[in-house]
């Protein structure tokens, strides 16, 4: 588990070093939904995701080796520690599977990291990059289950917070979880989560299901960024000790949030970024009509070229 206090210590370890992303209130009838929705714009975020919040906390709280840092991604997480590591002058190596869109990939590479293409999804990757990590002695930086990476997520959750004090019910994508464990633990008491996962990647849910971490398939529009295979220990931990509801929702509900995100908004994010914005178009998730809710947006890396197709 981690705790609020651990999400305030990232807080002041990693400012100045993170932006403070915008949010933006869209009325409902751009989204046909009951009520506003806050869109959390972290695609504003350096390398248009949440992870450098982690990836700077773990190598400002654990120390970089002359070795340097190393992680395996789908590409977002990796662009988070390359990013982090060129700000913080360490070297950077990173593995991503097959899977990887090449415009990370190319982004990757002008972050001045180290890239290893290996294996189809996630899970070859990060076995791939803890066999160089015991080669090297570089520092590993674990895309979601390590307690600095989440706590440093979890300042997105705090820094929402402070913009929208009245948020009733946040509502979060989940690939292994590192970001819905920091998200929980920093509104806690303050409000209810809904974890959102694509119906071809089920970590959560079929955790929930299991009583415990499980494998799943992995497949679907958002494997790229969502694709684990099988949800953190500590993201576990968090969505049962904090009581985060988990659904689950079709690849075409991302792609109609993706479209209507970029039609409604001018927002051009990924599919794992659409992710949770799709619980409320498909109602896997239904508010009332009175509801605050706050829709993460979490992540921009994709090619928008379709978007205007």
């Amino acid at each position: 588990m981690i705790t609020k206090t651990d999400v305030e210590t990232a807080a002041g370890r990693i400012a100045g070093r993170v932006r403070t992303t915008p949010v933006l209130t869209v009325e409902p009838a751009a989204f046909g939904l009951p009520c506003p929705v806050t869109l959390k714009l972290e695609l504003f975020q350096h390398t248009a995701s949440f992870k450098p919040r982690g990836a700077f906390n773990r190598m400002l709280a654990a120390g970089v080796p002359g070795s340097g840092v190393i992680a395996a991604s789908g590409g977002n997480h990796g662009l988070g520690v390359a990013y982090a590591a060129r700000e913080l002058g360490v070297p950077a190596e990173i593995f991503v599977p097959e899977s990887t869109p090449p415009v990370k990939v190319a982004r990757l590479h002008a972050l001045g990291a180290q890239v290893t293409v290996t294996g189809a999804y996630y899970a070859e990757a990060y076995q791939a990059s803890r066999r160089r990590a015991a080669e090297t002695g570089a520092l590993v930086i674990h895309a979601y289950d390590q307690p600095e990476v989440a706590a440093g997520q979890g300042t997105l959750g705090r820094e929402l917070l402070q913009q929208m004090p009245d948020v009733e019910t946040v509502v979060v994508a989940v690939g292994g979880g590192g970001l819905l464990a920091g998200v929980a633990t920093a509104v806690a008491g303050r409000a209810r989560v809904v974890a959102v996962e694509p119906e071809a990647i089920p970590t959560l849910h079929h955790a929930l299901a299991a009583g415990g971490p499980v494998d799943v398939p992995v497949g679907g529009v958002a494997a790229d960024s969502l694709g684990a295979r099988r949800i953190g220990d500590i993201a576990y931990r968090v969505a049962v000790g904090t009581g985060v509801r988990s659904v689950l929702v079709p690849d075409e509900a991302i792609r109609r949030a993706r479209r209507l995100l970029w039609d409604q908004c001018r927002v051009a994010a990924e599919p794992g970024g659409s992710c949770a914005l799709a619980a409320l178009l498909c109602g896997a998730y239904v508010p009332g009509p009175d509801e605050r809710v706050a829709v993460v947006v979490c992540g921009g890396n994709a090619d928008p070229a379709d978007l205007t197709r």
